[in-house]
C-alpha cells in the first residue's frame, strides 16, 4: 500500500475548486471532495475532477439504517471515485451492507473506510455530550476492529491513533488521517492534530490536508512540502 497526501477541496463551489486545481500544472494530487462541495455541485463535479486525472476520496460520511446506506453506496459506486467512507458508529451490520452496495456486479469497488471519531471531538466532549464513557483511544480502536470485522479496508482516525489501530487490526489495515498541520500552522477547529512528519513516523497511510495547503500563499509549494515531509 503506497502512502499519499490527499488535499481536502473544502470550497463552496466549482469556480473556486477549479481555480485552485489549475495551479497544479505538473502534479495531479489525490483530492477529497466533502459534503459542502458535493452538495453544492452534485456528481458532475466528481466526474469533471476525475476527468482531469485526479484520484478522488468522496468524503460523505454515510450514517443511516443499513438498507439506506446500502442503496446510497450502490449509487456512489457508479461514480469513478477511489475511496468513500461511512461512520463506524452505524454498527457492523450497517458497514457490511454499505460494502455490499458499493461492490459493483463485476466485483470491483472503491476503497471503503469508516470514520472512528472526528478529529474535532475531544475525549471530554465525547464523554460528556455523547455519553461514551470509555477513553477515546479505546473507542477508536474498537470502532476500527468493528470496521475490519465488517470487511472494510481501513478507518479515518487522527494520526495520534494510527499506531494503535495498526497494532489492533494489522499493518495492512489502512489508516487515513486528517488533522494534519505544519509545525508552524494554526490548528483551527481541529483538536487531535499532528504534523506530516509525525504522521509518517506514527504509521499513517494517507494524510488529509486542507487549509495548510488550500489557504497557503503558494498552494503548490505547500503541497510539495507535505509530500516531502510525509513521503520523501
Amino acid at each position: 500500500m503506497g502512502k499519499d497526501v490527499i488535499i481536502a477541496l473544502d470550497f463552496a463551489g466549482a469556480r473556486e475548486t477549479f481555480e485552485f486545481l489549475d495551479k497544479f500544472e505538473e502534479e495531479k494530487p489525490f483530492v477529497k471532495i466533502g459534503m459542502e462541495l458535493f452538495y453544492s455541485e452534485g456528481p458532475e463535479i466528481v466526474r469533471e475532477i476525475k476527468h482531469r486525472g485526479h484520484k478522488i476520496f468522496l468524503d460523505l460520511k454515510l450514517h443511516d439504517i443499513p438498507n439506506t446506506v446500502k442503496k446510497a453506496m450502490a449509487a456512489l459506486s457508479r461514480l469513478d471515485v477511489d475511496m468513500v467512507n461511512l461512520h463506524a458508529a452505524g454498527t457492523i451490520d450497517m458497514m457490511r451492507r454499505g460494502l455490499e452496495g458499493l461492490t459493483r456486479p463485476d466485483g470491483t469497488r472503491p476503497l471503503l473506510i469508516a470514520v472512528t471519531q472526528l478529529t474535532s471531538t475531544s475525549e471530554e466532549r465525547m464523554q460528556k455530550e455523547l455519553l461514551i464513557a470509555a477513553p477515546i483511544n479505546d473507542v477508536v480502536v474498537k470502532y476500527a476492529e468493528n470496521a475490519k470485522a465488517a470487511g472494510l479496508d481501513g478507518v479515518v482516525c487522527s494520526p495520534l491513533e494510527a499506531k494503535m489501530v495498526k497494532e489492533a487490526c494489522g499493518s495492512g489495515f489502512m489508516t487515513v488521517t486528517p488533522g494534519i498541520r505544519f509545525a508552524d500552522s494554526d490548528k483551527g477547529d481541529q483538536v487531535r492534530v499532528t504534523t506530516p512528519e509525525m504522521a509518517r513516523e506514527i504509521g499513517s497511510d494517507y494524510i488529509v490536508v486542507g487549509r495548510p495547503v488550500t489557504a497557503a500563499t503558494d498552494p503548490v509549494e505547500a503541497y510539495r512540502r507535505c509530500v516531502s515531509e510525509f513521503i520523501d
